[in-house]
């Protein structure tokens, strides 16, 4: 298995047009795919970022630049995602394709790497992999 992470986007129209929906209407939608990944036991995270309280560190100078965010155009914002644990990319983008959207919105689905894939006698990914073990997340 893997872990994919699905990136939800969406355009200033489409976050508009999603307003317009009944919140128990979304929350339905949402609730019903979110059912399906639990029942099918892929499902690791899965949670909505506010669109709001944002705050981007900016590393172009020579000191880090903090400012409000969000950064950028909404377009190139993400409001959520989804942490999949499933065997394959297409796997991955099957589910995707399930989840409940409108015109205007896209998923961006990213492969997430595991400390695994790093040199294993780095005295870092050993402390790391320590971490993990001890907070159960290996």
């Amino acid at each position: 298995m893997a872990k994919y992470m699905l990136i939800m986007r969406a355009t200033d129209e489409a976050y508009a047009a999603m307003a317009q929906v009944p919140f128990e209407e979304m929350l339905e939608r949402m609730g019903r795919i979110n059912d399906e990944l639990i029942r099918a036991g892929v499902l690791l995270a899965a949670e909505g970022l506010d669109p709001e309280l944002s705050v981007v560190v900016d590393y172009s100078s020579e000191q880090p630049v903090v400012t409000d965010g969000p950064y950028g155009e909404t377009k190139e914002l993400f409001g959520g995602y989804y942490i999949l644990d499933v065997p394959t990319v297409e796997e991955a983008v099957e589910w995707a394709k399930r989840l409940p959207g409108m015109p205007g919105m896209k998923t961006e689905i990213r492969r997430v790497s595991t400390i695994d894939e790093f040199p294993q006698d780095n005295e870092w990914i050993r402390r790391e992999r320590e971490w993990r073990e001890k907070t159960g997340q290996l």
